[in-house]
């Protein structure tokens, strides 16, 4: 039976995989998470850790594979492996809960979202990317996203699983007796999946704003330090622009109210103490030509040892007016924890100095030519999958979201793909529109609906534009979602308190009695 479990649980780890993008075949989630269940229905705590492991190693590893472009083959695996420890607890704990060898959906659904939330919070800030919620774009499902938001969205995911599972396990034993509960849990399943079909999508109408994003892709030999040509990467970004300006003066395009630059678009420091004169004078010339607000992402030291993830704007005819901070940075990519395990897995560790973190949500004010200020919520590259980030902008009161990102790291594997399709999920969940720019793609300009207009394809130029509505409600999302990993935390330990009470009672029977 051992052999059969385990193999149940590897092949719910490449169904996961394949949910995913680039893959996009979204019902494996659900298979995924019905194959594990099945898997540690009845089977010893030791089994279900090691189904666990199987299962959170082959869907993370293949899916992981982007991490080693640059960083190498050892902290792919190193990131894989330690990223299947969360699904390797999840199987225990399922291995205990379903003792009795019956699925059960409720509470491994509950502890599905008790996992995730774990890999996103823990350890060093946790890496909440690649949670079930993120397979879920172009799903009936997404419309549940509103309303729990991701973690819900990742329960209910594993809940429609788990009945498929049950449904599953009931047909296959004794089908005369079986067929009739078989039944009823495989349309419990379907309801889960359909029934969002029913519920209203998000309108896409209203006060709109016109935005121009540039993506300017690497100029030839560069590879993703930016580095080569100090100033190339800034330079290409104001030859789109003043471009783009020649075309809107000739007619060819739209006049943007407010245009867009991605993470790293200046590789110049425009914040040194010495004023920054050259970077300042190349995006200023850029800003007044097109007479437009510009935001763009750079790198500042601030005069100081550690450097800083920004997104600054720049008002046409007076210069730099705001500036954003990225606060919740990316372990191992932006700090580096455990430097001196860690160099021993990559010569790069070397080369990541910890940044220094903001501390206030990216909402900033943009006063466009027509009088009106732009309320616009932006976060930098991988803080569109951390929830608190993202719900602090809505909260804040950004009508308009933006994701600058630099996904030159990451070569031409389906990292971009994942990463734009988590902004749509966002975009559904916070019922905003949102501007994904890339250096290098997937960029795109993504609706409420979380439909993707103007998507560019990797390492191209392209200038993305659009009008995009304006919005300023808050979901229930914002305010039930943080609450799911609380009701999941109450749900498994009291069945795993009941559970310890039945197997105490099982073990000692005469301590029950008395």
């Amino acid at each position: 039976m051992l052999p059969v479990r385990l193999l149940l649980a590897t092949l719910g780890g490449l169904a996961l995989w394949l949910a995913f993008p680039g893959y996009d075949v979204w019902p494996l989630a659900l298979v995924g998470c019905g194959t594990l269940a099945l898997a540690t229905a009845g089977a010893s705590i030791r089994t279900g850790l090691a189904a666990g492991f199987l299962l959170g190693l082959t869907w993370f590893a293949p899916m992981f594979t982007w991490a080693s472009t640059y960083a190498g083959i050892m902290p792919w695996l190193a990131m894989s492996a330690a990223s299947a420890l969360y699904p390797m607890a999840l199987g225990g704990v399922l291995a205990w809960l379903q003792r009795g060898g019956v699925v059960r959906p409720f509470v491994g659904a509950a502890a599905w979202a008790l996992m995730e939330w774990g890999r996103a919070v823990s350890p060093f800030g946790g890496f909440p990317w690649a949670r079930l919620g993120f397979s879920q774009a172009d799903s009936p499902l997404i419309q549940v996203v509103s309303w729990v938001g991701v973690p819900g969205l990742g329960f209910v995911v594993a809940l429609a699983g788990g009945l498929i599972a049950l449904a599953l396990q009931r047909l296959v034993p004794r089908v005369s007796r079986s067929l009739p509960r078989a039944l009823a849990s495989a349309v419990a399943a379907s309801a889960v999946v359909l029934a969002p079909l029913l519920m209203p999508a998000h309108g896409v109408d209203g006060p709109t704003v016109r935005v121009a994003a540039v993506q300017g892709d690497l100029p030839p030999g560069f590879t993703r330090t930016l580095t080569a040509d100090r100033g190339a990467m800034l330079q290409r970004y104001t030859d789109l622009t003043h471009a783009l300006a020649r075309e809107v003066a000739g007619g060819e395009r739209t006049y943007p109210d407010v245009v867009l630059w991605p993470e790293g678009a200046s590789d110049l420091d425009p914040l040194r103490p010495d004023g920054s004169p050259e970077a300042t004078a190349r995006i200023m010339a850029a800003v007044d030509d097109i007479d437009a607000p510009v935001l763009l992402g750079a790198t500042s030291r601030r005069g100081g040892e550690a450097p800083h993830n920004l997104m600054l704007s720049y008002l046409p005819g007076t210069g730099l007016d705001e500036v954003y901070t990225k606060v919740y940075l990316a372990p191992f990519g932006e700090v580096m924890p455990l430097r001196g395990i860690m160099r021993h897995l990559s010569p790069w560790v070397d080369r990541i100095t910890d940044f220094v973190p903001g501390t206030q949500p990216g909402v900033m004010a943009v006063p466009m030519r027509d009088g009106r200020t732009l309320e616009l919520g932006v976060g930098i590259c991988f803080e569109v999958v951390v929830d608190p980030a993202m719900q602090d902008l809505v909260r804040g009161g950004a009508a308009l979201l933006a994701v600058p990102t630099s996904n030159a790291w990451f070569g031409e594997g389906d990292q971009a793909a994942q990463h734009i399709a988590a902004s749509r999920v966002r975009a559904v969940e916070l019922d905003r529109a949102l501007v994904h720019i890339s250096n290098v793609g997937i960029s795109g300009l993504i609706t409420p609906d979380g439909v993707v207009h103007e998507e560019s394809g990797l390492f191209t130029e392209a200038m993305l534009e659009g009008d995009l509505p304006l919005k300023t409600g808050l979901t229930p999302a914002v305010h039930v979602g943080p609450w799911v990993p609380v009701g999941a935390a109450v749900v498994v330990v009291l069945a795993l308190l009941l559970q310890f009470v039945r197997r105490t009672g099982q073990v000692s029977p005469g301590r029950r009695d008395g």
